[in-house]
């Protein structure tokens, strides 16, 4: 913004002047007020922020010349942050489709416009969702952590598997506040039950299940670590959380689900009021490029929505052919409609019917 100096004499013309400067600036000045002017505030993850800023954001500002500066925070927080301050001067807002269903049910985002942001023709179909307003960047499956030296990959897909008596106290289970949660307890409802939003029967399952858990986690490093020490042999999870134990050869490897394949994307969303759209449209553009997709998914092992991104080998050992093509893997995504409005009460019964017992 502009400071421009004023003198402490003010005359008839100055003040003429003035007037017409103002005036100017409120019928095509735009820098100031909504248009671009070389700056965006994103609000995004902290996990990964500096390879996500060598990766993604320097040569964001190298091609186009828009600073961005960086907030980070759980989705969690953030989402409350903006509730709270929805003058708070974020642009963008990079989360988990949850929190970006459940923030736009809070009128906190606007529609991504594909015209304006042309690289949403060019990704998969999957991630432009007319139920959500921004389009997603990443996703994650929702499928099998399994020690490789206690069974294979075969017995590893099957659900059964977890209610085994063997396997008694040697698995875990997601907390239904990990992201994980919702898709395991999908996978049971839609295994067992009607479909994957039937949660009563899903509940019931995993209830029954219960005594024989080990542990109901609620971050990768719990699952990962008790896994690695093989205190538990299987346990539903993200495909990422095994990318690092089976980057360093442990006896530890992640498989699809036989039934109830569900996954997660990370959405990209404009925050409503905006006053540098047009920065906020280019920044999402240039995050679904080939380019930007094909190095956050080197740096960071996201997996790319744009099918012309590069695939890096370690995310197809882990995920195998979904790595490129989920939905043709036999992936999908959630309603996330009737998981916004429910969610308070399917958390009180997760406590109440699965984890209490």
């Amino acid at each position: 913004m502009s400071n421009n100096k004023r003198s402490t004499r003010w005359s008839a013309s100055a003040a003429v002047l003035l007037i017409s400067a103002v005036a100017l600036t409120a019928c095509g000045g735009d820098t100031q007020a909504g248009g671009d002017n070389k700056t965006l505030v994103l609000s995004t993850f902290a996990f990964g922020v500096d390879d996500f800023k060598k990766s993604v954001i320097d040569p964001f500002t190298a091609a186009t010349g828009i600073e961005v500066e960086v907030e980070t925070g759980s989705n969690a927080d953030r989402l409350s942050k903006l509730e709270l301050n929805k003058n708070s001067g974020t642009d963008v807002m990079l989360i988990s489709d949850y929190y970006a269903a459940a923030g736009q049910a809070k009128d906190l985002f606007e529609k991504a416009d594909p015209a304006k942001i042309p690289n949403m023709s060019k990704v998969a179909p999957f991630a432009v969702d007319d139920k959500i307003d921004g389009p997603a960047y990443t996703f994650q499956l929702n499928g099998m952590m399994y020690r490789t030296d206690v069974m294979d990959a075969a017995t590893a897909a099957k659900w059964e598997t977890l209610s085994d008596p063997a396997r008694a106290n040697k698995i875990a289970l997601p907390d239904l506040a990990a992201t994980s949660g919702q898709l395991t307890l999908s996978g049971f409802a839609a295994t067992y039950g009607s479909g994957p939003l039937d949660v009563d029967k899903g509940l019931e399952t995993m209830g029954a299940l219960a005594p024989s858990v080990l542990k109901f986690y609620t971050a990768s490093t719990e699952v990962t670590n008790l896994i690695q020490q093989k205190e538990i042999v299987a346990a539903p999870a993200l495909d990422g959380f095994a990318r690092n134990l089976v980057s360093s050869g442990a006896p530890v490897a992640w498989t699809p689900t036989a039934t109830g394949k569900y996954m997660t994307t990370n959405r990209a969303m404009i925050v409503k009021g905006t006053k540098h759209q047009s920065a906020a449209e280019k920044f999402i553009d240039y995050m679904l490029s080939a380019k930007a997709q094909s190095a956050s998914a080197e740096v960071l092992g996201d997996k790319p929505v744009n099918p012309e991104a590069m695939v890096p080998d370690i995310l197809t050992k882990v995920s195998g052919p979904a790595a490129k093509d989920p939905v043709g893997a036999g992936f999908a995504t959630l309603d996330m409609g009737p998981i916004v409005e429910n969610r308070s009460a399917w958390v009180e019964r997760y406590a109440r019917e699965v984890t209490s017992k």
